[in-house]
């Protein structure tokens, strides 16, 4: 299978051609996007899974989340938001010189609900995205589960992209585990688990491992953004861990389980790669980035990773066995791996797959248009407390001086301001939004000098609503 290595931002085909390419078969095919992120959590409907105090749902923000849809459309696209974005917000990346796609937004919207539902619960946005389907548009969603099936169903506007049985079945860290394993790739330590007995079995093994001075873990098969994993750090917890399963599992008449156990091993970095396969098993490797997370948590990349010699080879190499297997296993579009870095300089070139649209993916434009050769790039977030709504005028004036102006310079590039108000109304009480935003500075102590000032600035505002 040929695969082909990204040379870097700039090159055309852009991203968008090549993502419309390899979804499609046609680099001009107009495409409807979608950002129904955290999809894990309808891929893990009716899974058994570890012990919590709550359940896991997505909030306001995270699904609004979707703004970032909109840097990766095109002017020939259209793309479908929970909330119409902030004019002035518009306006300013306009004058960054993207070219922005068209903008549907459903009559209703449910800060709980993702926009797959929001859009499914709108007659006239389903009226109109009949007609985008008889004018050959295809749906570009960030994952593909039942309900993006279903809107697919009810709109007549197909989901370009595999079915939600094959995206399912190559984003559970099970089938990462067992690909790697197949292709023999390193990886820590593990056992993939799938019924009770073969979790008891690992849970004997990991303690025996946390004896010898070790740790491990217990994944779920479709946890995402460091939930759905504990550590086994005694007997006791292991014990209660796996009661706690049994009996969820055979309250659900047992069956099929989905569990990774795996050694917490000792890491220097955690890099993300990302490749996107197209519908005839070509592989194209995107690029990489080093991962920047708190508690398992992701919070950001870092765009221009310092790599030892020979690692970003290796990555490659790895996303065409891993791109190969894909297809053959049905899959095509956009794949997200992480992987990571021993103390000593080891590779481990796969720890999971998202087999999905990933962060990294909605910069990948920006990228391209704005971020020159050779400049230092970081993207993250920034988290704010806010009374009131922040306008984004009003945040062109917190940032002053220090938003990018311009194609090429330096400076805050905000990459989705619907996360800000996300919170909005809430009966007048505080509410947590985000900023997202990409740093790009013309070394890494003026990107670390810039991140700073911004922290500063934003919390400025956040101080004053309280």
């Amino acid at each position: 299978m040929p695969t082909r290595t990204s040379s870097g931002p700039g090159n055309t085909p852009g991203f968008n051609e090549r993502l419309t390419t390899a979804l499609t078969g046609a680099p001009d095919t107009p495409l409807v996007f979608l950002g129904n992120f955290e999809v894990e959590e309808q891929w893990a409907r009716g899974e058994h899974t570890l012990p919590r105090l709550t359940a896991r749902t997505a909030g306001a923000v995270v699904n609004h989340m979707d703004e970032f849809a909109l840097l990766l459309a095109v002017g020939k696209d259209h793309v479908i938001l929970k909330s119409r974005p902030d004019s002035e917000y518009l306006e300013y990346l306009a004058g960054l010189g993207l070219d922005l796609p068209r903008i549907l937004v459903p009559a209703v919207q449910d800060p709980q609900h993702t926009v797959t539902q929001d859009a499914l619960d709108d007659p006239a946005l389903l009226s109109v995205l009949r007609g985008l389907a008889s004018e050959g548009n295809r749906m570009a969603v960030h994952g593909v589960s039942g309900p993006e099936e279903d809107l697919a169903a009810v709109s007549g506007l197909p989901v370009a992209g595999p079915g939600h049985t094959v995206c399912k079945a190559v984003n559970s860290k099970v089938y990462s585990r067992k690909v790697a394993g197949e292709l023999g790739l390193r990886q820590p330590r593990g056992w993939s688990c799938e019924s009770l007995d073969e979790l008891a079995a690992a849970f004997e093994a990991a303690g025996d491992l946390v004896d010898r001075g070790g740790r491990a873990v217990v994944k779920e098969a479709f946890g995402v953004s460091g939930k759905g994993i504990s550590e086994l750090g005694s007997e006791r917890r292991r014990k209660r861990i796996l009661d706690l399963i049994g009996r969820q599992a055979r309250r659900g008449g047992g069956g099929r389980l989905a569990f990774v156990v795996e050694e917490w091993v000792d890491k220097k970095t955690e890099l993300n790669y990302q490749f996107t396969i197209s519908r005839d098993g070509t592989v194209h490797f995107d690029g990489v980035k080093e991962q920047l997370t708190e508690r398992g948590v992701h919070r950001g990349h870092r765009m221009s990773p310092s790599l030892a010699p020979g690692l970003t080879g290796e990555l490659t190499a790895a996303a065409g066995l891993l791109g190969e297997r894909l297809a053959a296993d049905g899959y095509f579009g956009v794949v997200g791996v992480d992987a990571m870095v021993d103390p000593d300089g080891g590779l481990y070139p796969v720890t999971e797959i998202n087999a999905r649209n990933n962060m990294s993916t909605y910069q990948l434009r920006l990228q391209e248009r704005l971020i020159a050769p050779g400049r230092h790039a970081m993207a993250r977030h920034y988290p704010l407390r806010l009374s009131t709504p922040l306008s984004f005028a009003e945040t062109r004036k917190l940032l002053r001086g220090l938003l990018l102006e311009h194609p090429g310079g330096t400076g805050v590039l905000v990459n989705n301001f619907a996360t800000v108000n996300a919170g909005f109304p809430n009966e007048g009480r505080p509410v947590d939004g985000r900023l997202y935003a990409v740093l790009i500075g013309g070394s890494a102590g003026e990107l670390s000098a810039l991140d700073t000032e911004t922290t500063a600035r934003l919390g400025a505002r956040k101080d004053e609503s309280q």
